[in-house]
């Protein structure tokens, strides 16, 4: 069973922001393998959503890390994968 992928706005800005700043440090190339790797990593979201960790036991926030330096935020609801945002994993941590 396959779940649908859905992205919210923030997940939208985040990533488009995380892309520029990738970009204007390191390069398309380096941009363009970060992107397989988020492909890969949806592409195991909509297969298996439950095999990353929840972070947060109320809301039922999971993370799963793209590189040590980034991680998807998401949530798991029926059929269907809400991806909330891309973080930074250098930043102050949003939940702890």
């Amino acid at each position: 069973m396959s779940y649908t992928l859905r992205f919210t706005p923030e997940a939208e800005d985040t990533y488009d922001a995380l892309s520029l700043q990738l970009q204007q440090r390191w390069g398309i190339h380096f941009v363009q393998k970060f992107e397989d790797r988020i492909s890969k990593a949806l592409t195991t979201l909509s297969i298996t959503p439950f095999l990353y960790p929840v972070i947060v036991k109320e809301t039922r926030v999971r993370k799963c890390i793209i590189h040590k330096n980034c991680s998807l935020l998401y949530k798991v609801n029926d059929q269907t994968v809400t991806i909330i945002c891309f973080w930074d994993n250098r930043q102050e941590p949003m939940f702890t």
